[in-house]
């Protein structure tokens, strides 16, 4: 059975060929993605869980060839030239590119895994660690083994927050009537929604998160982070402000929260922390502790096939980074039941989805 996947899943793969084709993963200058030429780690060893056991990829002692061990037991399984992972990293490439179809299988590929004892192109979807690598880290002269998530841009934007858990109550205010709810769901797009609200000098406040562990783990990093996340939907849904960043400018110059922002940037520094959070491996529905599950950070595949790294040394970069390329997204209002105003025990109330994916 020929293995399938889209761009993202065949992107780790093409990660894994790459990292070991180079032996150097090079770290991002700034939030564009720019690579720093004179910043880069050494690859020691790359490891991947697989059917067959945990294998490890390590260099020979000329570094010209790739042995795959099994990490039970110290076992050899192959020695690999060195430059058949470049040739596999350049060939993957072309066809992720080339490629048309959302969901695609790839032969040579394929060939190429079974030699490798590689069954799988993605990681477990639980874990925000896509890849461990051991690194050479020349600053602190120490090889840790990091968990990087990956996140490709050859493909269609990834998805930061997905839609699970994560929707918002607001109680409408003003002069609401039945009339005003029924006009409301009638229309289709939110913002004429909201404008028949406004018109109607009613508006909506927040209310609750409705997912306990969701609410829990937004109070963990800021006690007004909910409150200021409601806020900030509102700038998507009611007024089209897709682009966090530009959600946030908005939401500044209403300052809802009152904050005083003449020298701190409450706003940006707050949404930046879920973002980040977010990134490192916070769930809408798993408790969080703060620990990371990316505990190296973030490595990103460029659209010419370029691989660069945000390490968590680098946390101001890869902070910009998530706030400047991240934006709101509305899933599906069925699936996840919100956007039509309801009435319970007289009052009005409406619920909100929460959805981030990156941007290109």
């Amino acid at each position: 059975m020929p293995i399938t996947g889209n761009k993202g899943e065949w992107s780790e793969v093409y990660v894994l060929f790459k990292l070991l084709a180079d032996g150097k993963l090079f770290v991002a200058a700034d939030e564009n993605l720019s690579k720093n030429d004179d910043a880069y780690y050494e690859i020691l060893k790359v490891f991947r869980k697989e059917n067959v056991g945990d294998l490890i990829f390590a260099y020979d002692d000329e570094a010209e060839h790739v042995k795959i061990v099994l990490e039970r037991n110290n076992e050899l399984l192959i020695l690999v030239p060195r430059k058949e992972f470049k040739d596999s990293a350049s060939r993957l490439l072309y066809d992720i590119l080339s490629m048309k179809s959302p969901a695609f299988s790839n032969r040579m590929t394929e060939e190429f895994l079974e030699k490798l004892h590689c069954s799988k192109l993605k990681a477990p979807a639980s874990k925000k660690t896509d890849i461990k690598v051991q690194i050479y880290d020349v600053r602190a002269n120490l090889n840790p083994v990091l968990g990087f998530s990956i996140k490709s841009r050859l493909g269609s934007p990834s998805t930061l927050l997905n839609a699970s858990n994560t929707n918002i109550t607001y109680r409408v205010s003003g002069a609401v009537t039945d009339y005003i709810k029924d006009s409301f769901n009638h229309l289709k797009r939110f913002q004429d929604r909201f404008d028949l609200l406004f018109n109607a000098r009613c508006g909506v406040e927040y209310e609750k998160i409705d997912n306990e562990v969701f609410r829990n783990n937004l109070l963990l990093i800021d006690s007004r982070l909910p409150e200021l996340t409601a806020s900030l939907l509102v700038e998507y849904y009611a007024f089209g402000n897709r682009a966090v960043v530009d959600a946030i400018k908005s939401l500044k110059d209403k300052n809802p929260l009152k904050y005083d922002i003449a020298v701190h940037p409450f706003y940006e520094y707050k949404f930046q922390k879920l973002l980040s959070e977010v990134a490192l491996g916070m769930t809408p529905s798993k408790p969080w502790t703060g620990k990371a599950d990316a505990t190296g950070g973030y490595i990103i595949v460029k659209e010419d096939g370029e691989i660069v790294c945000y390490h968590l040394y680098n946390r101001n970069e890869f902070d910009e980074y998530l706030l400047n390329n991240t934006c709101f997204e509305t899933p599906s209002t069925s699936r996840h039941g919100f956007g039509k105003m309801y009435k319970e025990n007289g009052e009005y109330f409406v619920k909100l989805n929460i959805q981030i994916r990156f941007m290109k």
